[in-house]
């Protein structure tokens, strides 16, 4: 059944990470994990050194900066599938790197995920202005 929005955004704010669809400089679609916080109709993500990475200018950061479009995606899923249900973001994504925005992101970003206080620096956040919730689950 179809949820509706403000259902599909109740439960994708609840959930504990994403999946965030970018589309690369030529074309190709760019899938990954993320951690996030959701206020209203903006979703949060940032760049930590809590997680080993290889440098702070991830590839879907690049994207960004060449397609702002984005979706985010969280899902449940169950072997019992009446319990299975997906809610999918679509918007366009701008990145900060400082400012009160960043700020505002990482101070997001801390209070959801507790690991985060141990961080001492962070890379870009990741703002991204919802457009549309859509989603679905086997039952309401």
């Amino acid at each position: 059944m179809r949820l509706e929005p403000g259902e599909a955004r109740r439960r994708f704010a609840a959930a504990p990470f994403a999946r965030l669809a970018t589309i690369t400089p030529d074309g190709h679609p760019h899938i990954v994990p993320i951690t996030f916080a959701v206020e209203g109709d903006r979703i949060y993500s940032i760049v930590d050194v809590v997680k080993p990475k290889t440098s702070v200018m991830l590839t879907r950061l690049r994207n960004i900066e060449a397609n702002p479009l984005v979706s985010v995606l969280v899902d449940e899923y169950d072997d019992d599938w009446e319990k299975l249900w997906w809610v999918r973001a679509d918007g366009t994504a701008r990145l900060a790197t400082e400012g009160p925005e960043w700020v505002h992101a990482r101070q997001a970003l801390t209070s959801r995920y507790p690991r985060y206080l141990r961080a001492s620096e962070f890379g870009a956040a990741m703002v991204v202005e919802v457009d549309r919730w859509t989603g679905w689950a086997a039952r309401g």
